[in-house]
């Protein structure tokens, strides 16, 4: 007896992605935003192109192995600054977050600042919320094909833009391009233009609110950072409950018109709570507000708050004055002393470098008159803007002096090795290893000198 084919029903270990059309917001929190991408690009785009001495104000000059910042010149031996600037990048996120929220997220992360580029590129182009979503629903047509078309390339306008810019930061830009207009650069010039530019097409046309969701680690420990008195975007759910379609006395002030979903650029829906997906932009703050004054009512249904103040209804002065707790001063101090320390560090340095390497392939030798010969390399480096002759010294045994040349000259950012031989008079130093000190010392500037240590060796009888 056969049997009815039973059903298949399949479960779905992962929602689809469902396309999300984000209305624009207008308002403080968005005019905010737009100040944000400004300064930042003006920033990333204009830098490269500033003169400084006669060169790039900013350069990361990998070939050469130097770094300019505007005044400052820095070596790969300088690689802590780098950390130390990477200690303050992460100590200033842990504080904002711990003050506001993802505030960063929301407004000046690359992310969100170009993301918030492209879908104007995209209004432009295709229209507001409504019109977008027709056009994608109607069937392929001159029209559909003329605005997708439209879009497309000028995303990937701003992005070769953009890939070009970066690529500017680690090759003069100007040479760059020079290069580029001639159809000449190089194959990695090419291939980081063309990364870069695709990930930026990719990022911000493309996967938007996935990147914050799902590739961003920032999403998943922000959690750590914050507490009871942060400052994040919140839905005040004791005024705005029981929602209505109209503001009536009974119900609550929340109108349920779905607009704060509508300009959120990641699709949530704020008045579930709190969530991961949540970057803080504040763009569902402007469009609740522009409904409160619509319908006669008090903004701030859903406003930057905490969550102490949504519990217990804490007034504006009393969640400003809990905003310096532990948590806080702890980031603030940590933050204050790392930077203090690494300007104090950064100006204070000496603009002179020197490295003494022992010639391997003898020790020592005698020479005329029993006098003890040994010869080293010295790697000298001018690290200033300026040309300088230096005045070389030895210390550390009677008698010893340097027979090669005592002076050296190098040119603005140059590097040199340069040969050395020192003699000891003959009975002077002790047989073995003896601690000597080179010191190098700018003959215009007493100020620039440094010394190093090195041994020098006397043969035994």
């Amino acid at each position: 007896m056969s049997q009815a084919p039973q059903s298949v029903s399949v479960i779905r270990m992962y929602a689809p992605r469902t396309h999300i059309y984000a209305r624009e917001a207008k308002g403080r929190y968005a005019t905010w935003r737009w100040v944000c991408v400004w300064l930042t690009q003006l920033v990333f785009y204009g830098l490269p192109w500033l003169p400084w001495n006669g060169r790039q104000a900013v350069l990361f000059d990998l070939a050469a192995r130097k770094f300019y910042l505007f005044g400052i010149v820095l070596w790969p031996q300088d690689l802590i600054y780098l950390a130390v600037l990477l200690i303050v990048a992460a100590f200033s996120l842990f504080l904002f977050t711990a003050i506001a929220g993802r505030v960063w997220c929301g407004f000046a992360c690359p992310q969100t600042v170009y993301t918030e580029i492209f879908m104007w590129f995209e209004r432009k182009a295709e229209g507001e919320r409504s019109a977008r979503m027709r056009l994608d629903r109607q069937p392929w047509n001159l029209e559909k094909v003329a605005r997708k078309s439209a879009k497309h390339g000028a995303w990937i306008a701003f992005a070769l833009w953009t890939g070009f810019t970066f690529v500017g930061y680690f090759t003069p830009v100007r040479t760059l391009a020079a290069e580029t207009a001639a159809l000449a650069l190089g194959p990695w010039q090419t291939f980081w233009v063309l990364f870069y530019s695709l990930a930026t097409y990719g990022n911000a046309g493309w996967l938007r609110e996935q990147v914050c969701r799902t590739m961003c680690p920032y999403a998943r420990f922000q959690s750590a950072m914050f507490d009871a008195d942060s400052l994040i975007v919140s839905y005040d759910r004791q005024r705005g409950e029981p929602r209505s379609s109209k503001a009536a006395k009974t119900s609550g002030a929340c109108i349920d018109c779905s607009l704060c979903v509508q300009v959120c650029p990641t699709g949530i829906d704020i008045r579930n709570g709190l969530q991961y997906d949540c970057i803080g932009c504040a763009a569902c703050v402007d469009a609740c507000d522009s409904v409160m004054d619509k319908i006669g009512a008090p903004r701030g249904l859903v406003r930057f708050t905490t969550d102490n103040a949504l519990r217990i209804g804490l007034s504006t002065g009393a969640i400003a004055r809990r905003v310096l707790r532990p948590r806080v001063l702890v980031y603030s101090g940590l933050l204050l002393l790392v930077i203090t320390a690494f300007w104090t560090a950064l100006l204070n340095r000496t603009p002179l470098k020197m490295d003494v390497i022992r010639d391997r392939g003898v020790l020592a030798r005698e020479v005329e008159d029993g006098m003890i010969e040994n010869v080293y390399r010295l790697q000298v480096m001018n690290t200033s803007e300026q040309p300088r002759r230096y005045r070389l010294a030895v210390s550390g045994i009677d008698g010893i002096r340097i027979t090669t040349a005592d002076e050296v000259r190098l040119e603005a950012t140059e590097s040199r090795a340069v040969p050395v031989t020192v003699r000891v008079p003959h009975g002077k130093g002790s047989a073995g290893s003896n601690k000597v000190v080179f010191t190098l010392e700018a003959t215009d500037d007493a100020g620039v000198r440094v010394e190093e240590k090195a041994m020098f060796h006397v043969p035994r009888n």
